[in-house]
């Protein structure tokens, strides 16, 4: 897989086409909404879905931390789909993550709106916010969040193609989910216009590279 390098306030980011961010300097791999046992909880409400999102998961999270030598994992929150989601999990995909978090030196977990009860509510390191959900930044800071499951429609000459992205920002990243069995929002619908006001590029997920793009294009398409 082919990275693409961005800077934040002189930090140089890498971010990875299997949605993962690579921060080489601190030797740290960020991820986003892995929404672990999505599929068993919609088994528990009677829709029959295979049960393997979570194995799916961890083991493109484990290969991440494997390529990029990662010695600290920070989760930006949602990493479970809801409070009971650790008491669903297979014991051997109980056993695979602890097994990851146990090789790290460290492990961050960040509270998100399904899992708030895990974690922090965010963490810092230098002059690099880190949230589940974007928010104010302050003069001389810059924030990854992820939430929002960004993803955007490249035009092409075939038509628009839509994959999940990164969404950069003039202060900030929001990053796209990481899980197996996740959605997306747009990062031209309603809901982004506050976080997106100040967006310079998109880089959509590829097989073995990121598609960029810049905002402004997209919206020009659009309209």
């Amino acid at each position: 897989m082919i990275a693409a390098p961005v800077h934040l306030l002189g930090e140089r980011l890498m971010l990875c086409p299997s949605g993962a961010l690579h921060w080489p300097g601190e030797r740290t791999l960020v991820v986003a909404d892995l929404h672990l046992e999505k599929g068993s909880a919609f088994a528990a409400r009677g829709a029959m879905l295979p049960p393997y999102d979570t194995r799916e998961t961890l083991q493109r999270l484990s290969l991440a931390i494997r390529r990029h030598g990662a010695r600290r994992l920070v989760l930006l929150g949602d990493s479970f789909h809801d409070g009971a989601a650790t008491g669903r999990m297979a014991v051997e995909d109980r056993a695979t993550l602890e097994r990851l978090c146990a090789g790290l030196e460290e492990c961050i977990w960040v509270s998100g709106n399904h899992d708030a009860e895990h974690g922090v509510p965010e963490w810092r390191r230098g002059k690099l916010v880190f949230r589940h959900i974007a928010g104010d930044v302050a003069r001389g800071e810059a924030e990854l969040s992820g939430h929002f499951h960004p993803k955007a429609t490249m035009p092409t000459r075939i038509g628009g193609i839509t994959r999940p992205c990164f969404l950069l920002c003039a202060n900030r990243l929001v990053l796209p989910s990481f899980g197996a069995f996740t959605g997306g929002l747009n990062v031209l619908d309603p809901a982004m216009a506050g976080i997106a006001r100040n967006a310079v590029r998109v880089f959509l997920l590829g097989d073995a590279r990121l598609h960029s793009a810049p905002f402004d294009a997209l919206r020009r398409a659009a309209a």
